[in-house]
């Protein structure tokens, strides 16, 4: 007998809570040991679905989207960047596709924050020296780190995640600026100076945290010109997309000293990250986990899963890009 439930493939694997209710409420076509789906595998097991959840560690380019069979009518992405699909391609394919704001704010939030204490303090070479056993005595002037507290940050999107950064700031007391396309509402500015021009902000930036989306705008924004507007011994921490730095710009000032420290949780080509990353002391490395928590994970996985249904039940689902 012919289900009345809609089939949806679901590119990876997710917190059990939602793919309980996937299995219950679609046709659902899991993947249970969480292999990563070359293009080839999704375009076969497409075949005869509806709907696709996917994940920002898959690339629908435009020959992905125009491959896909015509059953697909939505791709429901466990993310909020889109950047891993070509919207353009979707559109002109007919998809709609959703995103899972709101629910990661907060986890990304805290990981920027980490990234700030975590790159200006020495954590990652502290850390090394402790587990390698090269921390021999305690020193008065040596190894030192860069204070936190009382210094400038400057954001760099001021959307959801940069207002719940400069939150976060606050009780570092850190004198906070902003870049965006637009003014935020000032009760969403936490006390934060708006700079409508991004060579206005820079000079006064001891922290400068990229928290804007990845767009055609903003991809590779913060290159040598950028970073040459910062004062020396300046720090750069991105939570946001790697491809919004370019990578040789960055790693020169790194080493040439330009920039004290940088904190790095997401990156271009990621996991394929440029090897020169991992020869520097004064980057502090993380593997992409900004919304790496239980609740988080499993509270994007909902939303998805809402957008899924309410397209499927109403063709109106709440967090529609396209």
């Amino acid at each position: 007998m012919t289900s009345s439930k809609p089939t949806v493939l679901v590119t990876r694997k997710l917190p059990q809570a939602v793919e309980a209710r996937l299995d219950r409420d679609f046709v659902a076509h899991l993947n249970r040991d969480d292999h990563a789906m070359p293009k080839d595998e999704i375009l076969a097991k497409a075949e005869g679905c509806s709907g696709l959840l996917i994940t920002p560690a898959e690339q629908f380019t435009p020959a992905v989207i125009a491959a896909l069979p015509r059953s697909v009518r939505i791709l429901a992405t466990f993310s909020v960047g889109h950047d891993h699909l070509d919207l353009q391609a979707a559109k002109a394919h007919g998809l709609t596709v959703t995103n899972t704001p709101e629910v990661l704010t907060d986890a990304t939030a805290d990981i920027a924050m980490l990234l700030i204490l975590g790159a200006a303090r020495g954590a990652s070479w502290g850390e090394r020296m402790v587990r390698e056993g090269r921390w021999t005595s305690w020193s008065p002037t040596a190894p030192l780190g860069s204070d936190v507290t009382g210094k400038t940050l400057g954001i760099i999107g001021m959307g959801r995640i940069g207002q719940a950064l400069a939150q976060r700031a606050r009780g570092f007391d850190m004198p906070i600026h902003y870049f965006n396309r637009r003014r935020v509402p000032p009760e969403n500015e936490f006390g934060a100076t708006y700079h409508a021009q991004l060579a206005d902000m820079l000079p006064l930036c001891d922290f400068l945290s990229i928290n804007c989306a990845s767009t055609p705008e903003t991809r590779g924004m913060v290159n040598a010109g950028v970073i040459r507007l910062l004062p020396d011994g300046a720090i750069i921490v991105n939570s946001a997309r790697g491809d919004i730095v370019n990578d040789d710009d960055l790693i020169d000032a790194l080493k040439s000293g330009k920039l004290a420290a940088a904190g790095l949780d997401v990156f271009r080509n990621e996991p394929n990250i440029d090897v020169r990353f991992r020869e520097l002391d004064n980057v502090f490395l993380l593997p992409h986990l900004g919304s790496a928590t239980p609740n988080t994970r499993t509270a994007m996985g909902m939303r998805a899963v809402d957008n899924l249904e309410a397209f499927f039940r109403t063709g109106n689902p709440r967090d529609r890009l396209l």
